[in-house]
């Protein structure tokens, strides 16, 4: 009995400790204790006894004596890792060096700190941004009649371009000692979702130039020269940019292009000088039929090594004046009936000074750093901008409409099919507002969000097209009618364009969420790629034991909690004491689920992973989605907590939990390790899978919500253009929401039975 005991004491410590997380150090002095107690109380012979003491103290000894654990564990352990450790190519370190790890990383630790969550600054406006979006940007949404530049003019009109130049529209992010606004990414996604939610091709013109481009490029990495001749020309307007980098062969895929600059001589300005000869086929390059000046990336090779000993420079990215010798602009695009400026460019035998390169001849061969650094930013901005006030418009709208339109003497919208395809309506719009907020306050404290830019973009424009979908299902006959009334129509048309672009969706799901998340997230896993590739054998050895043995416990540490949070359902984690407590609760356990699945799957199919597509977007959907939740619990906070949104963020995260236990189950059951699959599924659902998707109630709180001009559909659609203008076809069904809900109680008086 007392053997019984001793072992259940045993077991209970390794437990306690693992749960914890407790360091090393602190498990050696536990386990000394224990073994003290146990010498003194244990009924076992001195035998015994002396041989349990001689494997606590040997362990003891060889783990935390550092030189002698590297010798006899640790150098052993790197020989092995290198030999089966893919290998590294720089374009994919640049990739994953390119961006900074901030709350994705504790989700990926699966210990979220949910008191540093709600410590992190929120996005917020300044008073000068706040009044040029409550002045020129109303103005230029009041100035655009959607109709007649889609469907008459398939531009702008000249008035519109002038405004959008003399406003600085076009200057966002560019410093005010250059001429530019200098706003917040907060600010910036503001502006673009109001115009967004009027006209896409009015957004697309604005987002352009203050996204992926040459301004953000010249901020980071122009010479001062380039700085000062280029940036106040795009500030004014004077210059209007394009940036091309996709081929009709490789796409956006910068690592695959085939266009190319060739380093050699030639004339310039009646001057031999060093420069580069440059061919290129690009395509599908937003404003390229209008732009003066053309960010181009290309691969860049010196054969004659004029510029030093490397042949391959690599990807290179140079600033071309349109009128440059060789540069064509091909016949203009024409995507699905929104009508920005888009075309292709060609270039043959296009010479210019090696000065062009954007940084200068020293940032040759660079590009796909560049490009990766500001991505990680810029893909943040501009189309989950298109999805957060696509959706707000769609939620205003479809609530409205759900309310006035009738049939069977009720409004459509309190049928129980109208009311399904409401609540993913308000829901989703919620979730997409959340997350779009949360990662905008990372970038304006400094970050760097490469890994969550690739989440927002992937899921805001993918929840914006189910938004899109619900939105038209309830309009039925009026939405698919296009004319000047139809607020919904182009939009549904231009939202597989948003799909397409800036990373398409399926690769972004497929490779790049989880993919970069894994390596650059993970607490242990980049520093002991690091330390396998460190040529000082002592300081590698040195990192990798250091991360090797951080990364053993990390593991050890997941699988207890995952178990015991599975069975506790999340209860005996600390979590904020508000009406939210359960769902941090759920999201942490979660957390040390997804943290031990991305262990065991890198642990068992290592370098087959990056082709393991659909297990790896698997668990990027889990990452996505503890990431979404979060956002959603974060923004609820930061509103002060109102009692009448509750019902849309019990909707978010129960939604989202379920699409978590979805995803897991999807991944366990396609796992390749039949075996592994069946303990994991064990100690993460040891009572199987119990969470539900939103009820039929609750769905009925959140469509009522949208249904009348309440204080939460206010919040849920702030941000949206809903002025009632001329111009802008919600203006008539605002008058006639008014006028029925004013009407409502004369027509039950007059539809009453007698």
């Amino acid at each position: 009995m007392l053997t019984l005991i001793w072992t259940l004491i045993f077991i209970a410590s390794i437990w306690i400790l693992a749960f914890q997380r407790a360091s090393l150090s602190v498990w050696t002095i536990s386990f000394l204790l224990l073994l003290l107690i146990h010498s003194e109380f244990s009924t076992d012979g001195p035998v015994i006894i002396f041989i349990e003491a001689a494997v606590v103290l040997i362990l003891a000894i060889v783990l935390n004596i550092w030189p002698l654990r590297r010798l006899l564990f640790s150098s052993k352990v790197l020989t092995i890792y290198r030999r089966l450790m893919p290998r590294m190519s720089s374009t994919e370190r640049e990739a994953l060096e390119a961006g900074s790890v901030g709350w994705e990383g504790d989700l990926f630790s699966g210990m979220p700190d949910w008191q540093k969550l709600l410590r992190l600054s929120a996005a917020k406006l300044s008073e000068e941004e706040q009044a040029f979006l409550d002045g020129p940007v109303e103005e230029l949404c009041r100035m655009t009649d959607d109709w007649d530049i889609t469907h008459n003019r398939a531009d702008l009109t000249p008035k519109t371009w002038q405004f959008i130049k003399d406003q600085g529209f076009f200057g966002l992010i560019i410093p005010k000692h250059y001429g530019g606004k200098e706003f917040s990414a907060c600010a910036h996604a503001a502006i673009l979702t109001k115009l967004y939610a009027h006209s896409l091709t009015l957004a697309s013109t604005v987002s352009v130039p203050n996204s992926l481009g040459p301004a953000e490029l010249l901020l980071k990495y122009g010479t001062e020269q380039q700085k000062n001749y280029y940036l106040p020309r795009l500030a004014s307007g004077e210059e209007v940019p394009c940036f091309a980098l996709t081929n009709p062969e490789a796409g956006s895929d910068a690592g695959s292009i085939p266009d190319t600059g060739i380093v050699c001589k030639g004339q310039f300005e009646g001057k031999e000088v060093i420069g580069i000869r440059i061919n290129c086929n690009k395509r599908y390059i937003t404003l390229a039929p209008i732009a003066t000046i053309i960010g181009m990336a290309f691969k860049l090779y010196d054969p004659d090594h004029l510029l030093g000993d490397k042949e391959n420079i690599g990807i290179t990215c140079a600033l071309i004046p349109r009128n440059t010798a060789g540069i064509e602009i091909g016949r203009r695009h024409f995507p699905l009936n929104i009508v920005f400026q888009n075309g292709p460019i060609h270039g043959k035998d296009v010479f210019i000074p090696v000065d062009w390169i954007i940084g200068g001849k020293k940032m040759a061969g660079h590009g796909w750093r560049m490009l990766m650094e500001c991505l990680a930013v810029g893909r943040a901005v501009s189309l989950p901008s298109s999805a957060v006030g696509g959706s707000k418009m769609a939620a205003w709208a479809t609530g409205a409409y759900a309310r006035i339109r009738r049939q069977f003497n009720l409004p459509i919208g309190r049928f129980e099919g109208i009311e399904e395809a409401l609540a993913r309506i308000g829901g989703h719009t919620y979730m997409i507002d959340a997350t779009a907020k949360f990662v905008l306050a990372a970038i304006d404290r400094g970050e760097k969000p490469a890994v969550p830019s690739a989440i927002l973009k992937y899921h805001a424009t993918e929840l914006g097209r189910q938004v899109t979908i619900d939105a038209m299902d309830i309009h039925g006959g009026r939405g698919i009618c296009l004319g000047p009334r139809n607020y919904l129509g182009r939009g549904y048309q231009g939202t597989p364009i948003a799909i397409t672009v800036e990373g398409a969706n399926i690769l972004t799901r497929s490779l790049i969420i989880f993919g970069q998340g894994a390596i650059r997230c993970h607490p242990y896993v980049y520093s002991e790629l690091n330390a396998a590739q460190d040529k000082d054998e002592k300081r590698a050895l040195k990192k990798f034991d250091k991360a090797l043995f951080g990364h053993m416990g990390f593991f050890i540490s997941n699988l207890v909690r995952s178990f015991t949070l599975g069975l506790t359902a999340g209860r005996l984690v600390s979590a904020p004491h508000n009406s939210c407590r359960r769902y941090y609760q759920q999201f942490s356990r979660f957390s040390a689920v997804f943290a031990l699945l991305a262990d065991a799957a890198m642990l068992t199919l290592g370098g087959d992973l990056k082709r393991k597509e659909r297990l790896s977007a698997r668990l990027g959907d889990i990452l996505s989605a503890l990431y979404m939740g979060c956002a959603v619990l974060k923004w609820y906070a930061e509103q002060g907590s109102p009692e009448a949104d509750r019902p849309l963020v019990v909707w978010s995260c129960c939604s989202i939990l379920f699409s978590i236990e979805k995803s897991i189950d999807e991944l366990l059951r396609n796992f390749p390790n039949r075996l592994l699959a069946r303990v994991l599924r064990f100690l993460v659902f040891p009572f199987g899978e119990h969470i539900l998707y939103p009820s039929d109630r609750l769905d009925h709180k959140v469509a009522s919500l949208l249904l009348s001009p309440t204080d939460t559909r206010t919040r849920l659609t702030q941000g949206a253009y809903l002025a009632t203008d001329a111009n802008n076809p919600l203006a008539i069904l605002a008058q006639a929401l008014e006028q029925v809900i004013a009407a409502e109680p004369l027509e039950k008086k007059k539809c009453k039975p007698r």
